[in-house]
């Protein structure tokens, strides 16, 4: 009867997905979001002993497995899939203010609710264990939130980018990128000091954007896709090779020279080989995901993936701290048993994030009574409020960079609120406009 009820279920989601949705896009997203969630809870190490909490990194334990991260540094398909499905929705001689107002409803409506949950949490912290701790919680709590900061600001871009008209104009558009991401990287390494490069935060990002926008325009083919990602990927090997970078392409805590923090050539090449590898077999993503039972768990998970995305950190402490409880640690890369731990925390996790993901899920679809008001302002004031969402954007990625354990963290939070409500209050609504005629 279970197995009956899941496949007309399955059969029921498919039929009512419309025709044109592309599959492929919703297979990259949740499939990168799978990858990210187990690749933290694979890097974690953390316990509790007389000293009090010890947190460490699994790649700053064990250097030799960093070139892994070359396959599991997925995030740019979270960006090409952003860039594709923000070239589906605009159209053009729409209000390019209101157009990202919409699409930072939907993605800001669960980030409210997360950032109010930790603020309490952080407050009870300092309450009961310290300052030192309530900073130390508020670090980690919101260090995700720097994706949805670049997010917001690159999303900004799609629509003069869906004016791109050729192969060849996306050619000049990623080679210029890759281009002054290198410019940046010598001016970083010039002098000394890794915020030189912060512009590469917007400039990598856009990589992965700008080939989800020509994906969706159907300007780039599977056959030219596949030349691209190989050559991109043997440039990130010659870069790998001779440059000053490191190879991990994630934060270890030990690198010399981040290639995240701010993004650097070689993450550029990295977004460029695998974005266009999605580019080269997105036909045969897309006939996988045509069958019910697979395309149900794709379009599930994709109804809560920012429910995934903002509370797996949280999901992971819940499973580490709860093995502790009983003795089944996974922190000394040397101790007896130690992978088998770890896979035993992947389970446990997976548990409590489907716990989570059911629980929390419908907070992304319960619409806020002001905030979720359509917008209708016309003219300057809908350029105000997307630029209003811009700077919202930037708050992110400060408040995820300085955390929200102390008062900086919570002025950088105030900031970003106080953006999200200027443009809201600039996006105007519907009903308003009705009421003022």
């Amino acid at each position: 009867m279970t197995l009956t009820k899941s496949v007309s279920g399955a059969d029921k989601v498919a039929a009512e997905t419309p025709t044109d949705r592309d599959r492929a896009v919703d297979v990259a997203r949740l499939g990168a979001l799978v990858v990210v969630m187990f690749g933290h809870c694979a890097l974690l190490l953390a316990t509790i002993d007389p000293t009090g909490l010890r947190i460490g990194n699994l790649l700053g334990e064990i250097p030799a497995i960093a070139s892994i991260t070359w396959i599991v540094q997925v995030m740019p398909l979270f960006f090409l899939a952003g860039g594709a499905a923000g070239a589906y929705g605009w159209h053009r001689g729409s209000s390019w203010g209101s157009w990202l107002f919409k699409r930072a409803q939907r993605l800001c409506r669960p980030v409210f609710w997360y950032l109010a949950a930790w603020a309490i949490g952080v407050l009870v912290t300092h309450q009961i264990l310290g300052a030192d701790s309530a900073a130390s919680i508020g670090r980690e709590c919101v260090a995700l939130l720097w994706f949805l900061g670049v997010y917001l600001v690159v999303l900004a871009f799609v629509p003069a980018l869906t004016r791109m008209s050729s192969g060849r104009t996306v050619v000049v558009a990623v080679g210029s990128l890759i281009a002054a991401s290198a410019g940046f990287d010598a001016i970083r390494f010039a002098v000394g000091e890794p915020m030189a490069g912060v512009a590469n935060f917007v400039i990598v990002w856009l990589i992965p954007m700008v080939i989800g926008v020509a994906y969706a325009r159907r300007l780039i083919g599977a056959r030219a896709a596949l030349v691209a990602s190989v050559s991109a990927f043997a440039a990130q090997l010659v870069v790998a090779a001779i440059g000053p970078y490191d190879v991990s392409l994630v934060v270890t805590g030990t690198e010399r020279i981040s290639n995240v923090s701010p993004p650097t050539l070689l993450l550029a090449l990295h977004c460029t080989w695998m974005s266009c590898l999605f580019v080269a077999a997105a036909g045969a993503i897309r006939r996988w995901a045509q069958r019910p039972r697979v395309w149900y768990v794709v379009a599930t998970g994709n109804g809560g993936a920012m429910t995934l995305y903002l509370w797996h950190i949280p999901a992971i402490a819940v499973a580490t701290f709860t093995l502790h409880a009983v003795g089944l640690d996974a922190y000394d890369v040397d101790a007896p048993h130690f992978w088998a731990m770890l896979a035993l925390r992947a389970v446990v996790f997976a548990i409590v994030m489907f716990a989570m993901f059911v629980l929390l899920s419908p907070l992304e679809h319960r619409r806020l009574p002001w905030w979720d008001a359509p917008p209708a302002a016309p003219g300057a004031r809908s350029t105000a409020a997307g630029v209003l969402i811009v700077v919202a954007g930037v708050a992110l990625v400060l408040l995820a960079k300085n955390g929200l354990g102390d008062v900086q963290g919570v002025v950088t939070l105030g900031f970003f609120t106080a953006a999200a409500a200027a443009a809201r209050i600039c996006a105007g609504s519907k009903k308003a406009s009705l009421q003022t005629i």
